[in-house]
């Protein structure tokens, strides 16, 4: 290995990116118009349902539990008197569930609290949406349960109280951790499309005989090719993760150096993927087509970002071990939200440069100082 060599090739590789900005492009436009997508275009957060209220017997008591449902900050209701009413809105998909006070709603509260009763529907045609519409409803019912017990000194007595906490995110935001989750996903299709062209790009314009002319090494054209690319990846890397802390507020709790150690594997194995395909194609629209495809799909899919792993069939769930993604994915979250668990950061971080490692050991392989 001679390092003058390596530093020529690395410069002439960098005048070939400025020359062609189509790279910094990729490195710093295309993850700042994606993380604005997944930042704002995928939300899991139902904040306002519509429900309607079926005020089938009235009364005060009736009248303030339906007041107390319209209130209600995480529900958009209105009133109807019949629940035939409100049953076509649900088809229709303009309302998501329906809150049914009973006849004799207000005549048993009077009587006993406890014997007072309402029915929820949901719409399960949308179980994320309907577990919101029982988990508001139950929560405004036993509410009004307390406050009408203390209200007229009754003793009530609850099954059971639970007391939820939800650690490292307390505000359940979904973009908490769906903004880290996509940084692995979009630093998996910058690091792999940045260098699925170079090799390619270099057989299509006929200048691969002159680098094979050269008096450089196999291991040198490779650390020639990857280290400008490595260098815009990690730029990539520092901004997405700005823009997720201070765009959009996402908590970081973790080491930013141990960020940037896991981060550099990391980009080293997305960086081999394309460089693998490079390798493999000798076709620029060939290896971007292919790059797009075994990057995007399977670290989109296949890496937990979205779809939970532990409910995958047991072979989808063995698939996903080959994708660095799926490892990146979980040190993202955890830096980001839970900070530096140790035993966790090691064991992803060792999987991820295995994959790299696989990486890198097929580009040796493949790649010959001949012109076949």
């Amino acid at each position: 290995m001679n390092l003058r060599r390596v530093g020529a090739l690395v410069k002439k590789e960098s005048y070939q990116i400025v020359r062609d900005p189509s790279s910094i492009i990729i490195a710093f436009v295309l993850p700042f118009v994606l993380l604005f997508i997944f930042g704002n275009g995928i939300n899991l957060d139902t904040t306002r349902i519509n429900i309607g209220i079926a005020m089938e017997g009235h009364g005060t008591d009736a009248d303030r539990l339906a007041a107390a449902f319209i209130s209600s900050k995480f529900l958009n209701a209105h009133t109807a008197n019949d629940r035939r009413e409100l049953i076509p809105e649900l088809d229709a998909g303009r309302i998501r569930g329906i809150i049914i006070i009973p006849q004799d709603f207000s005549a048993k509260s009077a009587l006993e609290s406890e014997s007072a009763v309402i029915q929820v529907i949901a719409d399960g045609s949308e179980p994320n949406t309907a577990s919101f519409v029982h988990s508001y409803a139950s929560g405004i019912w036993q509410t009004w349960l307390l406050q009408y017990a203390q209200e007229n000194g009754l003793e009530i007595r609850m099954p059971l109280a639970a007391e939820p906490r939800f650690l490292f995110n307390p505000e359940l935001k979904s973009r908490n951790f769906l903004l880290p989750g996509s940084i692995a996903i979009i630093m998996t299709l910058i690091g792999t499309m940045l260098t699925s062209l170079v090799v390619a790009r270099e057989w299509e314009r006929g200048t691969m005989e002159a680098m094979m002319a050269k008096p450089v090494t196999v291991p040198e054209i490779i650390l020639g090719k990857l280290i400008p690319y490595f260098i815009l990846g990690m730029g990539s890397m520092a901004l997405c993760v700005f823009v997720s802390v201070f765009l959009y507020g996402v908590p970081f709790r973790g080491s930013f150096m141990v960020l940037t150690g896991v981060s550099a594997v990391f980009l080293l194995a997305s960086l081999g993927q394309g460089l693998l395909i490079s390798t493999l194609a000798r076709n620029q629209f060939v290896a971007a087509q292919i790059a797009l495809l075994s990057a995007f799909l399977p670290a989109f899919m296949l890496s937990g970002f979205i779809f939970e792993i532990s409910s995958m069939p047991a072979a989808i769930r063995g698939l996903t071990y080959l994708f660095a993604a799926r490892y990146f994915v979980t040190v993202l979250q955890t830096l980001f939200l839970a900070g530096n668990v140790r035993s966790l950061l090691i064991a992803n971080t060792a999987a991820i440069a295995a994959v790299a490692s696989v990486f890198f050991i097929i580009i040796a392989a493949k790649t010959k100082k001949t012109l076949d």
